[in-house]
């Protein structure tokens, strides 16, 4: 996954536009404590001399080999830092990261976001109480199987954790090592298109969203759009969340309705709109506009296309990206998605 990064700022042209190239990479180690796991990853890597993989449980502390020399990268994903049921065990980590760090090091930690809409039920304003939450891996089936298999379900142990708790703990380790760790950035992973907003495991009015999203992605497959459209419930209490997520459902919403009109009002004879397209305010959020204006250029460009069914595969995946690329501006890093990500600098310099 690391090596597949791609450099944003390369042009159409070039071909190798990897940040990260198997060349350059020096070497990588791989921390599991599920020794299926570890079996599966050196099946698939096993051949390469710089990729390496060690069973250890990271919330007992940086697994090192004796003498084994700093790493640049420490990176987690897919709420794996989540496993730190206990903040001690967190700052001991980051702490033994920081010291280990030579010169200069970047941590990458993923967490489940605290105030994610999926799991309403479990947000509280007292940030001591519903810490961890029993995470049901129950998306994997669909619903009727789902509910036949609720005795074999596996269940998971995870912390919740917002922008307030992260910095904390980050505060405690960085005095624990006695070494500033530097914030950089946060950021919010799948807002309304968690796993659990197809399954209502933890919020009854949460919509199968992840699944009409995926849908745009389906090759040769027409996606109903009133799928798409989010009606989300507030929670009394938490006026802060509740603005920003109706902020966010608008904007979503918007571009769905603009992008369904247009392909009603596109005719493919004439190859233009067979009405003026709708004025985008300028008082919408830059995001917003930009993606209007895309999809208008989206349909505009393909939508005569009479071969290849240029709406389920090319307007819908387009449609697909600029919600993504919505979603991704409009976050704010304060753990209100299914994953919420941090980004640390350890400096010694």
């Amino acid at each position: 996954m690391l090596t597949g990064i791609r450099d944003r700022e390369s042009d159409l042209e070039e071909v190798e536009v990897n940040l990260l190239s198997s060349e350059t990479l020096g070497f990588y180690r791989g921390i599991e404590l599920n020794e299926d796991l570890i079996l599966q990853a050196k099946e698939i890597y096993g051949g390469n001399p710089k990729i390496t993989f060690k069973s250890a449980d990271f919330t007992k502390g940086l697994p090192l080999e004796k003498n084994e020399e700093p790493y640049d990268l420490y990176f987690s994903s897919y709420g794996a830092s989540s496993h730190h049921n206990e903040d001690e065990t967190m700052i001991r980590l980051l702490s033994d990261i920081a010291k280990q760090t030579k010169h200069y090091s970047i941590i990458v930690c993923d967490w489940l976001g605290r105030y994610s809409y999926e799991w309403q039920s479990f947000w509280t304003n007292d940030l001591s109480e519903n810490q961890n939450i029993d995470y049901v891996v129950s998306y994997i089936y669909d619903k009727k199987e789902r509910e036949q298999r609720r005795d074999e379900l596996q269940h998971l142990y995870l912390r919740l954790m917002s922008r307030q708790e992260a910095d904390t703990i980050i505060a405690k380790a960085s005095k624990r090592a006695g070494i500033r760790i530097k914030p950089l950035t946060y950021y919010d992973r799948s807002i309304f298109t968690g796993r659990h907003m197809d399954t209502a495991e933890y919020n009854l009015h949460a919509q199968p969203i992840r699944d009409a999203v995926n849908s745009l992605h389906e090759e040769n497959m027409r996606t109903d759009f009133s799928t798409l459209l989010i009606d989300s419930v507030p929670k009394a209490g938490f006026d802060f969340i509740n603005n920003y997520f109706e902020h966010l459902q608008v904007c979503w919403n918007t571009l769905i309705r603009y992008v369904t009109n247009l392909i009603a009002i596109y005719d493919e004879q004439s190859r233009q709109f067979s009405e003026k397209t709708p004025d985008i305010p300028a008082s919408y959020p830059p995001a917003l506009r930009e993606m209007m204006e895309r999809m208008k250029l989206v349909v505009e460009g393909v939508g005569w296309l009479g071969l290849g069914l240029p709406r389920e595969n090319i307007i819908e995946p387009q449609l697909g990206y600029a919600l993504r690329f919505l979603m991704m501006k409009l976050q704010k890093g304060q753990g209100c998605a299914h994953g919420f990500g941090a980004i640390f600098e350890v400096d010694k310099s």
